[in-house]
């Protein structure tokens, strides 16, 4: 059978292994593509719910600033192909965006399908060679050079390799951490990995009687000695075991590592607006002032909804019914903390099998920043999600799968 040499051999295609293929393959490069599922772009299906959040219009040093002190490695990155390059590259292959809260982009049809149909089309267009169904059991290497990769049936050859597996999230879709073997068995250190941008279980069941409301611009904060400085605002939702919503997926990157290190993570969540216990204190005063006969109910009713209020009324022996100068001083005094710093639990997590991402992944210290290329194996690059770096929900982790995917596809140019 004839030895077939490629200039570039891809495993994976999510954002970051279609895009670098790509990139490869407009500079007249030889390249095959593989996927162990039977279609391309499985977990880029699933993003942002379907609708694909591509990208924000950050600055490159606030976006950098948001993936905290691994943050710097993406520079190089981004210089070369930020927010508005990303646009541009869409817009080529025939996907129109637009930012309709003057943030986040978005395809004009607010369906992933659109990017993963004109990301196929350009494949074709490039005569980039596609194999699906194909698992890559191995990275052939000799010397400390790339040679190829080894799938279940058969070896194909090349002298440069990206490793574009993604990360743990969304097992159901095809993820199951080669990438971080591949890179293992070649030498390189995996940092601990962690399922990120998903639920949360709480201690309390209390949570469980308020599914039906949202909690706009909760603050979160750690209550615990060494993690005082972790802090959060945004949208809260409760569920039948815990929590999530907005400000629940991007918190949880910094909940999983804490609780698999105590086992419990303590939270104190301010759901009234942020207002302190003065604050809260003569608002009740002021408003109870003009309207003598309001009880709590009906004085707290603008801050909370009644389902939250109800809860924590209950577990401090509050009667709702009676007015606020009518309770107990202690009970007064219990209301207005419970009320400004709620006290919640965080037990568990759902699980890689329903993350959006991973936290943790191979070490960037031993990755080129300029280039994507491994510091130890000389023809071997990783781009995404495999990579020690996540991002917040808004655009941040697929303008990273991008921006990382067109700098390995350079690799030859």
């Amino acid at each position: 059978m004839e030895k077939i040499q490629y200039d570039l051999i891809v495993i994976g295609s999510g954002a970051a292994g279609m895009i670098a293929s790509i990139v490869a393959a407009r500079s007249g490069k030889r390249v095959l593509l593989c996927e162990q599922q039977s279609k391309l772009g499985p977990k880029l299906k699933a993003t942002g719910g379907g609708k694909c959040n591509l990208t924000n219009t950050l600055t490159n040093e606030d976006f950098m600033n948001s993936f905290g002190k691994n943050g710097r490695f993406m520079q190089d990155a981004l210089e070369k192909f930020d927010y508005k390059s990303l646009i541009e590259f869409l817009n080529t292959i025939g996907v129109e965006t637009h930012i309709p809260d003057g943030f986040r982009v978005f395809p004009v049809s607010h369906s992933s399908e659109t990017i993963i149909n004109a990301l196929e089309n350009e494949i074709l267009k490039q005569n980039i060679e596609v194999k699906k169904e194909t698992k890559i059991v191995d990275i052939l290497c000799e010397n400390e050079k790339i040679l190829g990769v080894k799938s279940q049936i058969a070896n194909y050859y090349s002298t440069c390799v990206i490793v574009a597996t993604g990360g743990l999230g969304f097992s159901s879709l095809g993820a199951n951490g080669d990438g971080y073997k591949f890179a293992k068995s070649l030498g390189h250190k995996i940092t601990e990995l962690y399922p990120a941008m998903l639920p949360l279980i709480t201690k309390e069941s209390w949570v469980s009687n308020c599914r039906a409301d949202t909690i706009a611009k909760a603050q979160i904060r750690v209550d615990l000695k060494k993690a005082k400085k972790l802090k959060a605002c945004g949208d809260l939702i409760f569920t039948s075991k815990g929590l999530r919503g907005p400000v629940i997926l991007d918190f949880s990157r910094e909940i999983t590592p804490l609780l698999e290190k105590y086992k419990e993570v303590p939270l104190i969540i301010n759901m009234i607006k942020g207002l302190n216990e003065d604050e809260l204190f003569l608002y009740i005063k002021e408003y109870s002032l003009k309207h003598n006969d309001a009880n709590i109910k009906e004085v707290l009713e603008h801050l909370l909804p009644f389902s939250v209020l109800n809860e924590l009324c209950k577990l401090v022996g509050a009667d709702y019914n009676k007015r606020f100068k009518d309770l107990e001083g202690t009970i007064r005094q219990n209301l207005i903390k419970i009320l400004v710093s709620t006290p919640l639990t965080i037990v568990d997590h759902i699980g890689f099998e329903k993350a959006m991402i991973t936290r943790g992944g191979v070490s960037l210290k031993e990755i080129n920043p300029k280039t994507m290329q491994s510091k130890i194996i000389e023809g071997l690059y990783f781009c995404g999600e495999v990579m020690d770096l996540d991002g917040p929900c808004g655009g941040y982790n697929l303008q990273w799968s991008f921006a990382s995917g067109n700098l390995a596809g350079e690799l030859l140019n």
